[in-house]
């Protein structure tokens, strides 16, 4: 059960705010297992999978690489006009999503599409350039 699990159950109980005043000090933000992650990989490439419901949006959505690294952050809220929600199995909030990659990433050949709600990311292995080249002796 994660942390936001045990505040919705506490504040239930008890009928008020008890963790609201703890919030500054505490990382609510996802784990790894608040959305569905899957990544494969075929040679030079890696393709990323985020399960992201509920974003209106590509634009809501940033995605960084550097190196061996994909971060991915956004919002996820779902709201639906005259209901109140009395379960709650799919997360919603603030993610933030840390990935280390099996190998270095070329940043000039990264695409990143949002579609139905999925996010998927594509990125190819950065393979050094073995052109020879003369250095300019000052």
């Amino acid at each position: 059960m994660s942390f936001n699990d045990w505040k919705k159950q506490w504040n239930q109980f008890f009928n008020n705010d008890f963790w609201g005043q703890f919030e500054p000090f505490l990382d609510t933000t996802t784990s790894s297992t608040s959305t569905g992650v899957n990544i494969y990989q075929r040679e030079n490439e890696l393709l990323v999978v985020i399960a992201l419901p509920g974003l209106e949006r590509a634009d809501q959505v940033e995605v960084y690489t550097h190196y061996k690294t994909l971060e991915i952050k956004t919002e996820i809220h779902l709201q639906f006009k005259n209901f109140e929600l009395i379960e709650e199995g799919i997360f919603q909030g603030a993610f933030k999503k840390i990935i280390e990659l099996p190998f270095p990433v070329n940043e000039q050949r990264v695409e990143a599409i949002y579609e139905n709600g999925l996010l998927f990311i594509h990125l190819h292995r950065l393979i050094p350039d073995r052109i020879k080249r003369k250095i300019q002796v000052k």
